[in-house]
């Protein structure tokens, strides 16, 4: 058996997240409200959805989360290889001992606040197509005048396209033409993974560069390449390169079976990553940590 630790990203966040975590790991919610300036652990314990969809809060509470929950398995529990789903990188690797939980949740704060900013900048959004090979939808955003990239390689029959968003909602049109299911603004505030996110990943570069990256424990499976990586600066470069690349989930998960995983553990708040993975390996197992 060859066990696989995921981590998912925004979008995974619940009130209440993390509360029953707190008894046996307090110094760690602790940590991360001196780290943050704030009192992260209140709105992740006590505030509402509103206050948990706010960027800034959303990202660091969702890594947060994850990293308790992998701090939760054990010292002596030791995966063969781990991923993370877009922000679940950053969780993937300090439980992978490549980053220090006070690096990666200093980094996870930068991104949000720089994929924020980049947001506010142009007007801009997602888009989920169901029911087209991916092949048919990397064509019409290639074709689509304007910004629109493919953002998220989920699993079979599920791409989200991200850019601008007069570009986003012709490219919808022109993939409901074509068959799709359903093509579905998403209530997201920009177009994450594509080349509008620019300015964020130039800020998170620079905020890179003074952390230390370590040879991590196993391989993680990055999502710009689909691969098993345990280079440090292959990593670095890999996670500021993640902000206008594509997440390829769907990739990383066949990489992963093909390299030996039997046993997929989701790790953090939500099941979004199981879903994804039985459509993408029907023979491997995907369960909550």
């Amino acid at each position: 058996m060859k066990v696989a630790l995921v981590f998912p990203g925004q979008g995974a966040q619940s009130p209440g997240m993390g509360s029953d975590l707190f008894a046996a790991h307090q110094g760690l919610f602790e940590t991360a409200d001196a780290v943050l300036g704030f009192g992260l652990t209140e709105l992740m314990f006590h505030g509402s959805m509103e206050d948990l969809t706010q960027t800034r809060v959303t990202q660091p509470a969702v890594f947060v989360h994850s990293v308790v929950k992998a701090a939760s398995l054990g010292e002596d529990f030791r995966p063969g290889m781990v991923a993370g789903h877009s922000l679940g990188e950053f969780s993937a690797l300090v439980a992978a001992g490549a980053l220090r939980f006070e690096d990666g949740l200093a980094l996870v704060m930068e991104r949000a606040l720089a994929m924020q900013d980049a947001c506010d900048a142009e007007p801009s959004t997602m888009a989920a197509i169901l029911g087209l090979a991916d092949e048919q939808v990397e064509a019409i955003c290639a074709a689509t005048p304007g910004v629109v990239v493919p953002a998220n390689y989920n699993s079979p029959g599920q791409l989200v396209i991200s850019g601008a968003r007069a570009a986003v909602e012709a490219a919808c049109a022109a993939c409901s033409a074509a068959g799709a299911k359903r093509a579905l603004i998403l209530p997201v505030g920009g177009a994450f993974h594509s080349p509008l996110m620019e300015p964020a990943r130039a800020r998170l570069a620079k905020a890179l560069e003074s952390v230390e990256i370590k040879a991590p424990r196993c391989p993680i499976y990055q999502n710009v390449v689909a691969t098993a990586v345990t280079d440090p600066e292959a990593i670095r470069s890999n996670l500021q390169a993640q902000l206008t690349g594509s997440v390829r989930w769907s990739q990383s998960v066949l990489a992963m079976v093909q390299d030996g995983a039997t046993h997929f553990y989701e790790v953090g708040p939500g099941k979004a990553l199981q879903g994804m993975i039985k459509k993408i390996a029907a023979d491997v197992e995907a369960v909550s940590a």
